[in-house]
Formats: structure tokens, sequence, C-alpha cells
């Protein structure tokens, strides 16, 4: 790997640095798997898996406003110590929208983000993590306790805390020092 530094007098110069560890595999050669690559496969499936669900969610309270389509008729009701409840919150086109905006697009953008290699995904696959912490800690005021609601919680910690490890082992694959500068 060869890395270009600014040595300052005499302008740019290129650094050699050692390879990777690389290991043999049916007479083919390939880099290890670096902790940065497993937490980012892992954000990757936490932003689509929470994406693509509130895509579908927030499709069905679109396709059926009254929560028929998905049993939620008697969750309406409890919509309604918001604030404008009388406006905002008569049916689930509001809410269908908000999930789409805030956990749908958002987690598929960030997926793709991070699909291409992004810095800026990784980052913000850890901040929708907390997103959807914070949108279903809003649930479990509205709401009664129950079983999805908590599960989604978990899932947004595990969203955030991989999204912090990818930025952090990005760091760390990104640090590079030349020992000649030490004495």
């Amino acid at each position: 790997m060869i890395k270009y530094k600014n040595t300052g007098v005499n302008g740019w110069s290129i650094i050699a640095l050692p390879p990777l560890a690389i290991k043999k595999d049916d007479d083919k050669m390939k880099k290890p798997d670096s902790r940065y690559e497993v937490a980012r496969r892992l954000l990757i499936f936490w932003c689509v898996f929470i994406g693509v669900g509130a895509v579908a969610g927030s499709a069905g309270m679109l396709v059926a406003p009254d929560g028929s389509a998905m049993g939620m008729q008697a969750l309406l009701p409890y919509f309604q110590v918001l604030p404008f409840a009388g406006v905002l919150f008569q049916d689930f086109v509001f809410p269908g929208i908000s999930l789409l905006i805030v956990n749908g697009l958002t987690n598929l953008t960030a997926a793709f983000l991070i699909i291409r290699r992004k810095k800026c995904g990784v980052i913000a696959g850890g901040i929708f993590g907390v997103t959807l912490m914070m949108w279903i800690t809003i649930q479990f005021v509205i709401f009664p306790p129950n079983f999805m609601s908590t599960i989604y919680f978990i899932f947004g910690f595990i969203q955030a805390a991989t999204g912090y490890a990818a930025y952090v082992f990005l760091k760390q694959d990104l640090f590079a020092a030349d020992a000649s500068e030490y004495p």
C-alpha cells in the first residue's frame, strides 16, 4: 500500500506501508475482512431491515388510513394525547407519512451511502438508530406496553451501537503512522 505524505520541506513524498496480512484460500489470495467491513455489513443489514419495515408499515397505513390493513384500528384513540390530535391524527395518513420519512427513506438512504462506501452513510446509519429509539420512546408514552415497540427499541439500540462501532473501526483502518517520524 502506498500513502502520500507532505514532508513540508521537500513537498510530497511516497511512503510504502506494509501490506495487510493475507491468507491463502484455495490458491486464491484475498484480503481478510477488517472489523470495519464486518461492522459495515451489519449496519447495512440494520438500515435495510428498518428501512424496508418502515416503508411497508407506512404503506399499510396509507393504503387503509383507518388502520384496518394492519389491525391497528384500536390504536387510533391513543393518538388523542398528542398536540394537534384533532387535525393530524383522525386517521393514519400523517403517522404513515411520518414513518416513511423519519424511519423508511432515511435508513434506505443511509444503506445506499454505506454500500457506496461513503463515510457519511456510516454516521447517518448510527444517527438513524438513535432516531428509531426516540420514535419508539414516543410510542412508549402514547401506547400501552407491547412487544413490537420494545423489540424495535432494542433494534434501534443495536443499529446505533453498530454505527458507532463502524465509525470507530473506519477511523482505525484509516489511521497510518510512519515510524521514521519518531525517534
